[in-house]
């Protein structure tokens, strides 16, 4: 009897899509969707609580997957180190969600996203080999500075926010170790290609459901009588994990992990243009700056093979 799993259509056609689409399109939509979906979990920490939405976000999202992606039969036939990689994978999902919400209660967004694409440099970093990559990173770099606005770069201010919420600033530095370990982690079960990873990053959902559970289950029980609040928890589900997640899987199978590092850089970008279609936040002329720069630095940035 063959060891091979039974074809499927559905990874089929996803292997398929991935393969049409460009890599940056699918990290587009996942940037686009990194804010949307915390701007309506935000607006649900008075009513589920914050550990409460990050256990919504987890259990909608490995419901969502499980029944397309099969993590049982994943698990099943999984050697020990894939399966090793798939738990960590869960639980950094699990503990990232928890301190990226836990920061957002106490620090502003922006702040916080700061914080997280700092880790990236590193990682960005690793892959840089050519003077024009250098160059793309040093243009993203002060576009991003910009961006945040850096007061000690600007000339404005004392840079107190930094140091206004120490609890806050502890769970932002977390997430942001934790976002590292994501990108590293992702790329490893990205290996597998595009529906291949798909499926691995189901698995990995299903043991962050698990993790989860003692985490936030107890607000968000409070919720269970309310449809619309767990819709609403649904939603964010599928706004944060599930559509951001699978887009970072299709364009981590086709990228190198330095290229989508640096790609990240495009996230306060996408930030600033969400909110003036979405918020209605009109941007300075500084903002506008940051913005093409970080757009003018991926725009030069070239593929590197790490």
């Amino acid at each position: 009897m063959s060891d091979q799993p039974p074809a499927a259509t559905t990874p089929s056609l996803l292997s398929q899509t991935a393969e049409r689409v460009p890599p940056h399109v699918w990290f587009g939509v996942s940037a686009v969707f990194h804010y949307l979906g915390p701007s309506f979990a935000v607006l649900l920490f008075p009513a589920v609580g914050v550990l409460g939405v990050a256990w919504f976000r987890i259990a909608s999202a490995a419901l969502i997957f499980a029944p397309i992606t099969k993590p049982w039969r994943i698990f099943a036939r999984a050697s020990r180190r894939e399966r090793v990689l798939l738990l960590s994978l869960g639980a950094c999902l699990a503990a990232m969600n928890a301190a990226f919400y836990l920061a957002l209660e106490r620090l502003p967004i922006a702040l916080v996203a700061a914080i997280e694409f700092v880790g990236t440099i590193g990682v960005a970093l690793w892959g840089l080999r050519t003077g024009r990559n250098w160059l793309a990173f040093a243009l993203t770099m002060i576009g991003v500075a910009l961006l945040i606005d850096v007061p000690w770069l600007l000339g404005i201010g004392s840079g107190a926010a930094w140091s206004s919420d120490p609890l806050g600033l502890m769970w932002a530095t977390l997430n942001g170790g934790l976002f590292v370990l994501y990108i590293i982690l992702g790329h490893k079960i990205a290996q597998a290609g595009a529906s291949g990873g798909v499926e691995r990053l189901g698995a990995a959902m299903s043991a962050a459901f698990f993790f989860v559970i003692p985490i936030g289950l107890l607000d968000a029980i409070d919720a269970f009588d309310k449809p619309i609040l767990v819709l609403a928890g649904v939603g964010v589900g599928i706004c944060s994990s599930v559509i951001p997640y699978v887009c970072d899987q299709l364009a981590m199978s086709r990228l190198p992990r330095s290229s989508f590092a640096l790609l990240l850089a495009l996230l306060p970008a996408t930030a600033t243009i969400i909110g003036v279609i979405v918020l209605r936040q009109m941007p300075g002329l500084v903002d506008l700056a940051g913005v093409a720069l970080v757009m003018l630095g991926v725009a030069i940035h070239r593929q590197s093979k790490i």
